[in-house]
C-alpha cells in the first residue's frame, strides 16, 4: 500500500512551485461592465449565501511551525472534468473544501501552516469553480460530495481522512462524513452554508421576507439573454471588492489577489452556467439531517459577524447548540461535537484571520488525529 508522502499524483504539471497569485486560470482581457443597480446586486450576493457567544480558549497551547516552501498544483481527471488540485506536507491526510465562487486559493494562508505541522495536506477547486473544469450541467451538493469521496478514495486509500470546509465546501464535507464515515477522520466545519443556495432557509424571517425576490431572480436566470447581463455585471472586479467587504470584517485581507480569485475564473467558459445552476438548483441536504448521522469527531469554527450565515439565524443557532445536546452527551469521544465562537470575524475565517483558526484548528486536530 503506498503511502501519503510518497503517492504518485496524477497528470502532474510541469509548472515549477506555484504562490496563490501564481494561478493559472485562463483569461480573458478585461471589459469594463456597466455597474448594476444596487437594490438587484445586492438581492443578487444575497441569493448566493446560506445560512450562529461566549469566549472559548483551546484546551491545549502550542506554538506554530512557520511555514515550508509554497504548495504545488497538479491536476486529476475525474469523470472526464480536470479538476486542480494543491498538495504539501507529509503525514496524516486533510482535505480543504472551498465555498460557493472561490477555489484552493482560499486556503493559501492555512496549507503551509498545516503541512509545516506535520499534515498531508490537499485542496482542489470544486467542478465548475477556480481552475477544474465547469462543464454545463445540473450542478448540487450531491455532485460536489461525490467530488470529494472519489478524491479521498483516489489519493488516501490506505487510511481516513480530514475534511476541512468553509460555507458550501462544509455543506458538503458534512454530507461526505454523515454518508461515509470509513473514509473519514474527522470533520472540521468553518461557517457552514444551510444549503446550496437560500431556499433551504425557510425558517428565517430574513429569508421569508425575501422570498418573492429570490423566485424573481431565479425566473430573471431562467432567460438567458438576462442571465449573462446580470452575471457579467456581479463578476466585476468592483462589485466583487464590494462583496467581499460586506463578508470580511478586516478590510485589509480583501486584497487584489482575493478579488483576482474570484474573477478569473467567471471568465471561463461554462462559469456562468455553472453560477445560475448553484442559485436556481435544489439546495440539497439541511445540515439537521446529517448531523445525527455522524460517527466521528466535529470541530465546528464560527465567524460571529458573518452577514451570510448569521449566528442569530437558524443554522447558526442549530450548529452552536449541538455541544450541549442529550445526542451529543451520549456520544461517544469519537463523534463529539465541539463550538468555537471566533469573535469579530465574517463568513470566511481561514482567510480572514487565519491565526485564530489556527490557534483552534491544530491543537483540535493533535488531539483527534493522535
Amino acid at each position: 500500500m503506498i503511502s501519503n508522502c510518497s503517492r504518485k499524483v496524477l497528470s502532474l504539471d510541469k509548472k515549477p512551485t506555484q504562490t496563490f497569485s501564481d494561478h493559472s486560470y485562463r483569461t480573458t482581457p478585461h471589459i469594463n461592465f456597466l455597474k448594476s443597480s444596487s437594490r438587484l446586486r445586492a438581492a443578487i450576493n444575497l441569493t448566493i449565501s446560506s445560512q450562529a457567544t461566549d469566549n472559548n480558549s483551546p484546551s491545549t497551547t502550542r506554538s506554530i511551525t512557520q511555514p515550508p516552501p509554497p504548495f504545488t498544483t497538479h491536476t486529476w481527471q475525474w469523470r472526464g472534468n480536470k479538476i486542480n488540485y494543491a498538495t504539501a506536507g507529509c503525514g496524516k491526510p486533510i482535505l480543504l473544501v472551498h465555498g460557493f465562487g472561490a477555489s484552493l486559493g482560499h486556503w493559501k494562508r492555512n496549507i503551509p501552516i498545516l503541512a509545516a505541522n506535520g499534515y498531508k495536506v490537499y485542496a482542489f477547486d470544486l467542478l465548475g469553480f477556480g481552475g477544474s473544469d465547469k462543464p454545463i450541467l445540473d450542478y448540487r451538493m450531491e455532485l460536489w460530495a461525490e467530488q470529494i469521496v472519489d478524491f479521498i478514495k483516489e489519493f488516501s486509500s490506505d487510511q481516513p481522512c480530514a475534511v476541512v470546509g468553509n460555507s458550501v465546501g462544509s455543506l458538503a464535507s458534512l454530507i461526505v462524513s454523515s454518508t461515509h464515515p470509513d473514509l473519514v477522520s474527522a470533520t472540521v466545519l468553518l461557517n457552514c452554508a444551510g444549503g446550496m443556495n437560500n431556499k433551504a432557509i425557510s425558517d428565517d424571517w430574513r429569508i421569508k421576507l425575501a422570498l418573492p425576490l429570490f423566485y424573481l431572480i431565479d425566473w430573471l436566470f431562467s432567460q438567458p439573454t438576462i442571465a449573462r447581463s446580470l452575471f457579467d455585471r456581479f463578476r466585476t472586479p468592483d462589485n466583487l471588492r464590494s462583496v467581499l467587504l460586506s463578508v470580511y470584517r478586516n478590510p485589509t485581507a480583501v486584497d487584489d489577489d482575493l478579488v483576482d480569485m474570484l474573477y478569473q475564473p467567471s471568465c471561463d467558459r461554462g462559469a456562468l452556467e455553472c453560477f445560475v445552476s448553484v442559485i436556481t438548483g435544489p439546495p440539497g441536504p439541511r445540515p439537521e439531517q446529517l448531523v445525527p448521522n455522524l460517527k466521528k469527531p466535529m470541530l465546528i469554527l464560527w465567524g460571529t459577524d458573518d452577514p451570510f450565515t448569521p449566528g442569530d439565524g437558524p443554522v447558526g443557532k442549530y450548529f452552536r447548540s449541538l455541544p450541549n445536546t442529550n445526542n451529543n452527551n451520549n456520544r461517544d469521544d469519537d463523534a463529539r461535537v465541539e463550538f468555537i465562537d471566533l469573535e469579530g470575524v465574517g463568513h470566511c475565517p481561514q482567510d480572514e484571520e487565519p491565526e485564530k483558526v489556527h490557534q483552534y484548528l491544530l491543537p483540535w486536530l493533535e488531539k483527534t488525529l493522535a
